[in-house]
């Protein structure tokens, strides 16, 4: 007897339950991989533009408002399919061979680039709005710049990013979606696999969506006690 209704949904087959959860362990991979990459990139890209030379600060300027202004689906596409390419080449002009990327790191790749472009301009914005007493104070006391960075800018900084960054790590974990057209198993292709073979479509996407949901509220939950810690010290000074 075929299953019917909600019976579709259980974990076993022949639900299709275990799947989705396969697809969004999947996502959630490349979600936390890209969120990562898009950091190290966005911090890395921020000094850049902020103490870098010309040659530097133009090809961030180039790079973040390409990204910016291409739809992140067209990006994807090009990053996919052109990205290992370019790798394989780099290392094929240097006398190295060339390497098999597989598409979950593929996927993280892209997206993190993706990720690293918005994610310059937050860090960005947040270093340049840390109170200039505080930077001053930390020259006068003698401090270098990396010390200065690590222990006054950056701690500084990182309460004023956090909305921008907690909305980067919602944007990363609905753009995983996208990969579909590229045929990583995520949750959305996976979705679109059950319903197409139950013919149930309204049901499995409302799964799914409840799914996004679900992590969304945790995440948001999250980074709310992320913002309530990096603040503490905000809180006591005012109060």
């Amino acid at each position: 007897m075929e299953p019917t209704g909600l019976s579709l949904l259980a974990l076993s087959p022949p639900g299709w339950g275990g799947n989705l959860l396969k697809g969004l362990v999947l996502s959630l991979q490349i979600a936390f991989g890209a969120y990562a990459l898009g950091l190290m990139i966005g911090l890395l890209g921020a000094l850049g533009k902020i103490y870098g030379g010309p040659i530097t600060r133009w090809s961030l300027e180039i790079y973040t408002t390409l990204v910016r202004a291409i739809p992140e689906l067209v990006l994807i596409l090009l990053l996919f399919y052109a990205g290992p390419d370019i790798v394989n080449g780099i290392l094929e002009s240097f006398g190295f061979e060339r390497i098999d990327i597989n598409a979950l790191v593929a996927g993280i790749y892209v997206l993190g680039m993706v990720q690293g472009a918005y994610s310059i301009e937050v860090m960005r914005g947040a270093m340049l709005a840390v109170p200039n007493g505080q930077v001053e104070a930390a020259k006068a006391s003698g401090m270098s710049w990396t010390l200065m960075h690590r222990r006054i800018i950056i701690p500084a900084m990182i309460p004023l990013a956090l909305p921008g960054l907690a909305n980067l790590w919602l944007i990363a974990t609905k753009d995983t979606a996208l990969l579909a057209v590229v045929g990583l198993s995520e949750l959305a292709l996976t979705t679109r696999q059950a319903a197409g073979a139950t013919k149930e479509y309204l049901m499995f996407y409302l799964a799914a969506g409840f799914i996004y949901l679900c992590v969304s509220l945790i995440s948001a939950g999250v980074f709310k006690k992320l913002d309530r810690h990096y603040r503490r010290g905000q809180a006591d000074l005012s109060g």
